[in-house]
């Protein structure tokens, strides 16, 4: 999970646990929290813009190559149904401050999905073993910052809730205060582009980000680093 939406997660997490006025650093303004917060934590939704099923249909359909970035990476799937139902039970079983998370099953190797998907679209896999097949598969190599699972837990502890197939994050992170110093330095960092203290405050803040590789797919004034 990226570390921005856990630091969003982070902001009302400690917002649900205000109960008293609270202090808007940014607008200077003093408002009542009445407010119950929740969240949800999604897996790859199948057939959204970002989901890799897509991608591969493209792809196959050019004739390919299916790119996949290591024959390891598995990743967890669910349905824009399954999305949809979680948005919607968590506003109903919140407590606030939740984390919910739907019970996705195993996860899927994506090499093993592409294949099934050139195989069910009617083509022959290309590779060694057979040199006349139709699309091939190209390896091309973890990101930077790319794992090769997913984690949907920081700490790896959920607990039940009255929907069987949805779970309850058991997390905590800093006060109100502490994410409203956090948030400060980020503005700052943000404005002097300084994107090693973004880095650094990320992984201090309590996201559980523990990183220390390359920063890249950073673009300013037409400079990709």
């Amino acid at each position: 999970m990226g570390a921005s939406k856990r630091v969003a997660e982070l902001i009302l997490q400690a917002l649900s646990n205000e109960t008293n006025l609270i202090f808007d650093q940014v607008n200077n303004e003093t408002f009542e929290n009445n407010t119950q917060f929740s969240m949800v934590r999604f897996g790859n939704v199948l057939g959204s813009s970002g989901s890799v099923v897509p991608l591969f249909r493209r792809q196959i359909k050019q004739g390919g190559p299916v790119t996949v970035t290591d024959s390891k990476v598995i990743r967890y799937f669910m349905t824009i149904e399954e999305a949809s139902e979680l948005v919607i039970q968590a506003g109903s079983l919140s407590k606030g401050g939740d984390v919910f998370v739907l019970e996705m099953g195993s996860p899927v190797n994506i090499l093993s999905l592409a294949k099934k998907m050139i195989e069910l679209s009617g083509y022959e896999i290309k590779d060694k073993k057979n040199t006349l097949g139709d699309i091939e598969i190209e390896i091309t190599g973890l990101r930077e910052g790319e794992k090769l699972y997913e984690e949907l837990l920081v700490n790896n502890q959920a607990k039940k809730t009255a929907h069987p197939l949805i779970m309850s994050a058991i997390e905590s992170g800093p006060g109100i205060e502490a994410i409203g110093k956090y948030l400060k330095l980020l503005e700052v960092a943000c404005s002097e582009n300084d994107i090693e203290a973004i880095r650094d405050i990320l992984v201090d803040s309590g996201t559980g980000l523990n990183y220390d590789g390359n920063i890249v797919d950073y673009s300013f004034k037409g400079i990709v680093v």
